[in-house]
């Protein structure tokens, strides 16, 4: 295996995707989806604001406007697609060792494609629930993930205001079983998409609980308590989960919704003492605590 040229030609290949995304609005195109979706849901913000004394420009709005970007894009191509790629690689030479050569263990094609994305949309999902319960529970884990809890005034673009180790977390964790069970890169970028449209409603600036299908979707009302800057003495690593399904907090006893949340205070113990700036932010993880 020729690392060098894995490494060049996910550079390559990353810069001419992204240039094409750029200069070619359409439909299917993930750049103008993020921008149109981001602008759509914060227009529904100031529509029907929550916290309506919550300014339209709330506190750090071009910090996390900044985090949309940079762990979308930037990041995969200044580091991570040529990293995930070499992994790739690494990983089918690790199963040639024992004779591996289809990476597939479980074959779904003779399912019909909703019961495909059915299963996609639920392994894919609980997978990233553990995760997000590892990263509370596991100290070293939890001095990346503070950066999304450093957030104080709740809105659309906090969502994607995290560590870019996170992106190393979740998807580390998403290949392996998903590849095993036979998913491709389009059912992965369909539920992505879904998933990315759900995660900036949850972090909206609006009452949104959608009825009866609160104990299957995470909403709004349920996530600003995972963002609590006090956790109840009975869940002190954390609640309320869900990445997409809020179904997993409530199998495993860690939905926690006591009253309206509206104007709890976000964030964790000593947040003003927390760096501000993006670069900071990314540092802080790898000091010493």
């Amino acid at each position: 295996m020729n690392i060098f040229k894995t490494i060049l030609d996910s550079y390559t290949g990353y810069w001419n995707y992204l240039m094409y995304e750029i200069t070619h609005p359409g439909w299917g195109n993930y750049f103008y989806y993020l921008i149109v979706l981001s602008l759509a849901v914060w227009g529904l913000e100031l529509l029907f604001p929550w916290r309506t004394k919550q300014a339209a420009f709330r506190k750090d709005f071009w910090l996390d406007a900044f985090y949309m970007f940079f762990n979308f894009f930037i990041f995969s191509l200044v580091a991570y697609n040529a990293i995930s790629n070499v992994g790739v690689e690494l990983f089918g030479k690790f199963l040639g060792l024992f004779g591996i050569e289809n990476r597939v263990a479980v074959n779904l094609e003779t399912l019909p494609i909703w019961a495909r994305f059915l299963i996609l949309f639920l392994v894919s999902d609980f997978i990233q629930w553990s995760v997000h319960v590892m990263l509370h529970r596991v100290d070293w884990m939890w001095q990346f993930h503070k950066v999304h809890h450093s957030v104080e005034e709740m809105g659309f673009a906090a969502h994607l205001r995290y560590h870019w180790m996170e992106n190393v977390f979740y998807k580390s964790a998403l290949y392996i079983p998903l590849t095993m069970i036979g998913f491709g890169l389009n059912d992965l970028f369909v539920l992505h998409a879904f998933n990315i449209m759900i995660g900036h409603l949850n972090h909206s600036n609006m009452n949104i609980t959608y009825g009866p299908l609160k104990y299957l979707l995470n909403n709004p009302v349920m996530h600003i308590w995972h963002h609590a800057k006090k956790m109840p003495d009975s869940h002190p690593y954390g609640i309320n989960f869900g990445i997409t399904l809020s179904i997993w907090d409530y199998i495993f006893k860690t939905a926690h919704i006591p009253h309206s949340g509206r104007d709890i205070e976000l964030g964790f113990d000593d947040i003003e003492n927390y760096p501000k700036g993006f670069g900071s932010q990314s540092m802080e993880p790898f000091k010493k605590h």
